[in-house]
């Protein structure tokens, strides 16, 4: 969709501030003008040439989809007029059609007579001219930090379904985020970790820090220590003597009242060593534990980002964008962003929730056998949103689940779980050679966290 389509990049990744000051003044809700000046040059050029456009779209319907007063909980009650949130809001929207920057788009808006017609401020003899392009920015930052950083996705796909352009039917996709930090190895890793506790810390708690570490390494400059990595022994000297380092530091911060800061970066060097590191129980020296971790930091530059897959060659490091599209009007109705490593089928009810409407606000059809009426909402994906869990999920919302069914694994040429035949009723399973034997459920306990496994 046209506007659900540019959403994604109107909330800036990583802002977490909500500004409501600007230039040190508070800044409170402006207000656009809806009455239209006659004999306007602008309106009288553009009105009847720009109809079937987006600029006449967005001049039509600009109050009915962002009016002023849906963003009144970014402003304070006192202060200066900020630029209309709905001439900001029209602006991005064009912004990210013509894949432009703030500043272009502000220069666009100046003196392009379609952008001013579209956001409804009329020609250049009086109103609003110009406004400098942080502006845009720190709408963004408003809006991220809000409560309902999601209102104007919300608003334009409720739109287009109140006129009939969405319908019940939504087909389901992902596609790699790349990061852009390099993705560290053990050594980098947990050195880098203790030196952006050392960071975090204030020059008191930073000396006291430095006084249980082993002297070798002061950790004042990037990268790994200096070694021979040729030599095993001088590798696993480097291992050991890092992880002792970092779990002196932690034991020094053990039971503490830490500021965010610290408190965040001594978790974060309690993950990476708890994750690649363990200690032998005969000698105590420590080393990288064999495999890799499922849910595993690969970079202290960004603690988010992990490793992922879209198929058995293709691997990436970073994020996941997931999408929801209506696939007869092409209308983008929900978007979500997540770590690399998490399934594509764990997003499937937060990319569909618009489908879970009342009885009497869809139409109905027999569905099987039992004559059980369903809903005649559709899910259309591949087998990343067939797994058992994700069919339940959607049989129970009575939604059709349009997704092929993922195949039961078969790991080194070994029976499939397809070979057997397994009987809950009686708690057997009988494998392919017709031997039979009970089922025990297995009994799940909660996998440690970091620091837990650092410690042990």
């Amino acid at each position: 969709m046209l506007f659900g389509a540019a959403y994604a990049t109107w909330v800036g990744v990583g802002a977490r501030l909500a500004l409501v000051v600007d230039g040190g003044r508070a800044v409170t809700l402006g207000l656009a003008e809806r009455q239209r000046v006659l004999g306007d040059p602008v309106e009288e050029f553009c009105g009847d040439r720009l109809e079937g456009t987006v600029f006449g779209l967005l001049a039509r319907e600009r109050d009915r989809l962002f009016p002023d007063e849906m963003f009144a909980d970014l402003f304070t009650d006192r202060g200066r007029r900020s630029v209309p949130p709905s001439v900001v809001a029209c602006v991005m929207v064009l912004q990210r059609l013509e894949h432009l920057s703030d500043r272009d788009a502000v220069d666009r808006f100046t003196y392009d007579a379609r952008w001013r017609h579209a956001c409804g401020v009329g020609g250049w003899d009086d109103g609003l001219i110009e406004f400098v392009h942080t502006v845009l920015v720190r709408f963004r930052m408003r809006l991220e930090a809000s409560d309902d950083p999601r209102r104007i996705f919300r608003r334009t796909t409720q739109i287009a379904a109140e006129c009939g352009l969405v319908g019940p039917k939504r087909v389901l996709d992902s596609a790699p985020l790349f990061d852009a930090v390099a993705t560290m190895d053990t050594v980098t890793l947990v050195r880098s970790a203790v030196r952006g506790l050392l960071r975090a810390a204030d020059t008191e708690l930073e000396n006291e820090l430095r006084g249980v570490l082993s002297g070798a390494d002061d950790y004042t400059t990037a990268g790994k220590p200096a070694c021979d990595w040729d030599d095993a022994e001088a590798r696993a000297e480097v291992i050991d003597r890092l992880a002792r380092d970092g779990w002196a530091l932690l034991a020094v911060l053990e039971g503490r009242t830490l500021d965010a800061e610290v408190d965040q970066a001594a978790e974060l060097l309690a993950c990476v060593i708890g994750q690649d590191l363990e200690r032998d129980d005969e000698d105590g020296t420590w080393r990288i534990v064999r495999g890799v971790a499922s849910d595993r930091v690969i970079s202290t530059v960004d603690p988010d980002a992990r490793h992922g897959r879209k198929s058995t060659a293709g691997k990436f490091d970073g994020y996941k964008g997931h999408i929801a599209i209506d696939p007869d009007s092409e209308i983008i109705t929900a978007t979500a962003a997540s770590a690399a490593n998490v399934g594509d089928g764990q997003l499937t009810g937060q990319l569909t929730e618009d489908l879970d409407q009342p009885d009497r606000d869809r139409p109905q059809r027999p569905r099987g056998r039992s004559g059980r009426r369903r809903w005649s909402a559709e899910v259309f994906g591949d087998a990343a949103y067939g797994s058992g869990e994700q069919l339940a999920e959607l049989d129970e919302r009575n939604i059709v689940a349009m997704v092929k069914t993922q195949p039961p694994p078969n790991k080194a040429g070994r029976f499939t779980k397809d070979d057997f035949f397994i009987d809950l009723d009686a708690m057997t399973v009988t494998c392919p050679a017709a031997h039979t034997v009970p089922l025990r459920r297995a009994e799940v306990r909660p996998r440690p966290g970091p620091l837990r496994t650092a410690v042990r």
